[in-house]
């Protein structure tokens, strides 16, 4: 049986230099042994290199730029502005190196883009408060973003043709916010609608639906509580990262439910920061989560997939390095029963 490991995708440190000990840490541990190694993310390298902004700096058709609140959509249909160029660029130097590393590597790669709906809730419209509040800006946002998406995986389906399988996560912190309808407004005094389940669901289809089409596993990452496991694989997730602390009695149902039925599950056990636990107590933790869902390590193991508890950036350098070693080791053992 194989437990395979990876990584949410963020990594602390502010520079080039930081980026490429952060794929020197993931392709050493998770290269090898049924790991899925990643693309990493360094965020601290600016707005144009975190979440947000590398998403927009792919979207060719819509224009954004960086104003004191964050991404705003400038309201024009020309070329893209100097900070989506600037973070298109940041993403095609990252991916120069990734090809590079990677050339003589032959096995699944995984890269990260926000989720509509994340996005939504973070870019503001032209005229002021979050994409959210517009439902046709949303429609354009969710329909542009998946279009980024199918060229994001052509792109890196070229640059790895060792490539045994391209893993497409989107990230979507925010979609549980959005479905409550507590995603604050601009004024900070409001919240705004409820996204009802049916939209969240088309956007997120299409968007998927995109990076299946073009030869990608989609996954979807949320490590926020009430994840809504069942809306996501209903719109065509084939895969769900979650925080394992953080699922409550339905999510774990939901869960098992998605391995039973041939889905993945990744499970994010290792803390970001701080004390780390020791590889067996990490296992025995797995092992009492799958005893208590009823479910046999031997069926669903090859669909369990370890990974941090959330992204890195946050976390000490020191620490990074320790987590992903940490998910290697725990999947290895698991692994081995």
């Amino acid at each position: 049986m194989t437990v395979r490991a990876t990584g949410v995708g963020s990594f602390p440190g502010d520079s080039q230099r930081d980026f490429d000990e952060a794929l020197s840490v993931v392709l050493g541990e998770l290269a090898a042994d049924g790991g899925i190694p990643f693309l990493p993310e360094v965020p601290g390298r600016g707005a144009v290199a975190a979440m947000t902004g590398r998403s927009l700096g792919l979207v060719g058709e819509l224009d954004a730029d960086l104003q004191p609140s964050g991404w705003r959509l400038t309201g024009t249909s020309g070329a893209p502005t100097l900070d989506q160029r600037r973070a298109r660029s940041l993403v095609a130097q990252d991916l120069d190196t990734f090809e590079e590393r990677m050339a003589d590597y032959a096995g699944p790669v995984k890269v990260q883009l926000a989720g509509p709906w994340t996005l939504a809730a973070t870019v503001e419209r032209p005229r002021g408060d979050k994409l959210l509040a517009d439902h046709g800006a949303r429609r354009d946002l969710a329909q542009a973003l998946a279009v980024a998406v199918a060229d994001h995986v052509a792109d890196v389906r070229r640059r790895v043709p060792g490539a045994t399988g391209v893993v497409l996560q989107l990230d979507e912190p925010a979609l549980p916010a959005v479905l409550a309808g507590a995603v604050p407004t601009a004024s900070g005094f409001g919240k705004h609608r409820t996204v009802h389940p049916p939209e969240a669901s088309e956007a997120l289809e299409w968007v998927l639906g995109a990076a299946g089409d073009a030869g990608a596993e989609p996954w979807v990452h949320c490590c926020a509580p009430d994840v809504p496991l069942g809306l996501l694989r209903g719109a065509g997730a084939r895969g769900v990262m979650v925080d394992l602390a953080l699922l409550g009695a339905e999510g774990h149902d939901a869960a098992a439910e998605a391995l039973e039925a041939g889905d993945t599950i990744a499970l994010g056990v290792v803390p970001t920061s701080g004390a780390m636990p020791s590889d067996k107590a990490l296992v025995e933790r797995v092992r009492r989560w799958l005893d208590m869902v009823g479910l046999d390590p031997a069926v669903v193991g090859e669909r369990i997939v370890v990974t941090p508890a959330c992204g890195l950036a946050g976390s000490a350098a020191a620490d990074a390095r320790r987590a992903t070693e940490l998910v290697r080791s725990v999947a290895r053992s698991l692994g081995a029963g």
